[in-house]
């Protein structure tokens, strides 16, 4: 029997069911003829229908099925000039899949077959493969949107009172105890009780997941036994990842998926996801046809210019998507659309984000795509959280983004450990970060919560080598260690990885707690590494990004030190939350919003007296400390009247290896100062006061926070 077919519409791209049949729509602007193919099964070599897609508007192929239901499986065979020397590389013997699938069936096998041009052959890709990749490749699936949501509601935290926890999906829930086993590395392991009353009990209200759209397996990898855990090789911008779903692959995985979005706002914690929209897993010119490339390559890839065989590699993984061409823009921004309208997602961070800017060369943070992303209604009211650079000329932006963007301040990593390595001159610098960086996001408008403060993410150390490792070993991933930064160390503890020294250990505790204690007392947002918090280690290996295994997982079995770091970074993120002044929306002014004499941020020397040139500009300078007052607050109630806030903080820093004497503040003698911190106490139960104009012995490589409680008279009287 022939199976009907009705011209179908262009819009929307992707394949549509509407209740009755299935509408199809594929971009290709320089095709000559598409082919629709269907599968009986998942499982199935080939397909069992090929049907011509004869109707075209405005570039986009079209067709709808009726009768056509959720669960069919589906590609394309895509017809034009296989000619790379001018950038056209079509191949209808390569099924290619649909850049708007919504989910994918399962993972692709790698084969030869796969690649657009015969392996091996001299005239390399240059030459054309006639073998039918189709019994190598996943596919398509048509799905069902329809979701119980219910009353969902995002949790809408606003920026500057978010605390950022950065996970992966699979390495998060892998090794938990308290999840079933069927369940763990999955969507569903994320909404299990274990799982939701930890993210509650730690304090943090977002959760930063690591890729989750589908993703590639390099095939050197594969080829070693290893893969690609972390998710950077991304090739469908709509399909949650299957490999991460336990109920199935057939659209199963988009259900489960929204089923973690809802249990994770039930609990006030937002989804924010990792996205790559810099490149796709299609690789270089030699890498093989698995969609874009065999839809259209010269319309989806930046080619480049006098060489369109060739691509611009932005990022270091072989091509970059063609920002220039509003088809691209329009991929990338529906792909956005839909996972915050169909998928219920509070915002993302761009994976080098740079070279989505990208104008004709240099990075441009006036380009297409945050100008499209400003006016769109629903984009522009997400989290929008920029990595500002990539690997080509010009792309280190910190800094540079325009308004309605945060970023991944990299300057505040590279400070924050410099820092507490003991390096020279560093307290000015210091200074900036812990004021949430106004040097960098001032000058156009932007506040503090611009500023995305992390000392450690899933690419580098973990927070406990960081402090145990002063070289990388990352042997394990078959690259004689050449691979990963070098320069991460962070203190030269005297002995490389694991010891039984109880001194070198303690220290080492330490030195986490003042990364730990910097990072949340800061102003701007704080983003955690999953695991930091209780000492998670990765054994030395500072590129775990092929490491699916126990290297890349976090391990649920805590030691001491691990169970007393856990509870001493819960109860800094209590201490953040309780005052306000730790996480401002207006950046530091050196006096009162309100007008007075009082002064929102004093910097003091150990002696007591207020900074000076002299001490700023003293290279040997390890040690500082930072008054804030409260009374001098941006916080207003619910008629728009200031508050003011009865209270002084006092952040003291000392980067020395040895106890510097530290004169509290005694402008207010009448009132004690108490220890609210003292990085060199892991438990602290009992509160201790100190008088005003008394001398804090600041022990060396420490960090100490004290409050000062004013009289309600003398609050409101703003000095």
């Amino acid at each position: 029997m022939t199976r009907p077919v009705w011209p179908g519409k262009p819009y929307p791209l992707g394949a549509t069911w509407d209740g009755y049949g299935v509408n199809f729509a594929l971009f290709s602007e320089n095709a000559e003829r598409v082919e629709l193919c269907l599968f009986d099964s998942s499982d199935a070599l080939n397909e069992n229908e090929r049907i011509m897609m004869s109707e075209q508007t405005d570039m986009v192929w079209h067709t709808y099925i009726p009768r056509l239901v959720p669960g069919q499986l589906y590609g394309y065979r895509v017809y034009g000039p296989y000619e790379p020397l001018e950038g056209h590389r079509f191949n209808p013997n390569k099924l290619v899949l649909d850049p708007y699938a919504k989910a994918i069936s399962g993972t692709k096998r790698w084969d030869d077959a796969v690649f657009g041009y015969k392996i091996g052959h001299p005239h390399g890709d240059l030459s054309f493969d006639a073998r039918d990749s189709a019994p190598y490749m996943p596919r398509c699936v048509v799905i069902d949107d329809a979701f119980p949501w219910g009353d969902d509601r995002p949790p809408a935290t606003p920026l500057h009172k978010s605390v950022i926890y950065e996970m992966h999906v699979k390495g998060f829930t892998q090794l938990c105890p308290d999840i079933p086993a069927e369940l763990r590395g999955s969507y569903a392991a994320l909404t299990e009780p274990a799982v939701i009353t930890y993210l509650q009990s730690l304090g943090v209200t977002a959760v930063e997941l690591m890729p989750v759209h589908q993703y590639v397996n390099d095939r050197h990898l594969v080829d070693r036994g290893l893969s690609n855990y972390w998710g950077y090789n991304t090739f469908a911008f709509f399909a949650p990842e299957v490999r991460y779903s336990s109920s199935g692959f057939m659209g199963e995985q988009v259900r489960e998926f929204k089923a973690m979005v809802k249990a994770l706002h039930n609990a006030g914690i937002e989804v924010i996801l990792d996205v790559v929209y810099n490149h796709t897993g299609e690789g270089n010119h030699m890498g093989p046809t698995l969609s874009l490339r065999g839809i259209d390559n010269q319309a989806y890839y930046r080619l480049v210019t006098d060489a369109p065989r060739y691509y611009m590699d932005y990022t270091g993984t072989g091509n970059s998507l063609n920002m220039l061409h509003t088809r691209v823009l329009q991929l990338i921004m529906d792909s956005l659309r839909y996972w915050v309208t169909e998928m219920h997602v509070d915002g993302f961070r761009f994976d080098l984000a740079a070279t989505l800017a990208r104008g004709l060369h240099e990075a441009d943070r006036l380009s297409a795509f945050f100008d499209i992303i400003h006016q769109d209604p629903v984009i522009s009211q997400v989290k929008l959280i920029a990595e500002p650079w990539d690997v080509g000329p010009g792309g280190y932006q910190v800094g540079n983004f325009p308004v309605l963007w945060s970023e991944w301040n990299g300057k505040y990593r590279d400070t924050v450990r410099r820092f507490w390595r003991g390096d020279e001159s560093q307290v000015a610098e210091m200074a900036y970060r812990l004021t949430g960086s106004s040097d960098l996001y001032q000058h156009n408008g932007r506040r503090p919560y611009a500023s995305i403060n992390f000392v450690t993410a899933h690419d580098g150390f973990t927070l406990r080598d960081l402090v145990s490792y002063n070289e990388k070993h990352n042997h394990a991933n078959g690259e004689d260690n050449h691979d990963g930064d070098d320069h991460n160390n962070s203190w030269n503890c005297g002995f490389e990885g694991p010891t039984n020294d109880p001194a070198i250990n303690a220290l080492r505790a330490q030195q986490q707690r003042n990364f730990m204690a910097t990072l949340l007392l800061s102003q701007g947002v704080p983003m955690i590494l999953g695991g930091d918090e209780s000492g998670r280690t990765q054994m030395g290996n500072n590129n775990a990004y092929c490491q699916d295994n126990e290297i890349g997982w976090v391990n649920w079995d805590l030691d001491e030190n691990g169970l007393d770091l856990l509870e001493f970074t819960r109860r800094l993120i209590r201490i953040r939350n309780e005052y306000p002044i730790l996480h401002r929306r207006r950046f530091f002014i050196g006096r009162s919003i309100h007008g007075g004499n009082v002064h929102d941020i004093i910097w003091l020397c150990p002696d007591g007296k207020e900074m000076s040139d002299e001490a700023w500009n003293n290279s040997m300078m390890r040690s500082l400390g930072m008054l804030l007052d409260g009374r001098a607050m941006d916080v207003y109630d619910e008629w728009g009247q200031p508050i003011s806030h009865d209270m002084l903080l006092l952040m003291m820093l000392n980067a020395n290896l040895d106890p510097v004497p530290f004169m509290l503040p005694d402008k207010l003698d009448s009132h004690p100062w108490e220890l609210i911190v003292d990085t060199t106490m892991p438990k602290y139960d009992e509160m201790l006061e100190f008088d005003a104009g008394d001398v804090y012995n600041l022990q060396g490589r420490s960090l100490v926070l004290m409050r000062q409680r004013l009289e309600e008279t003398e609050a409101n009287g703003n000095g």
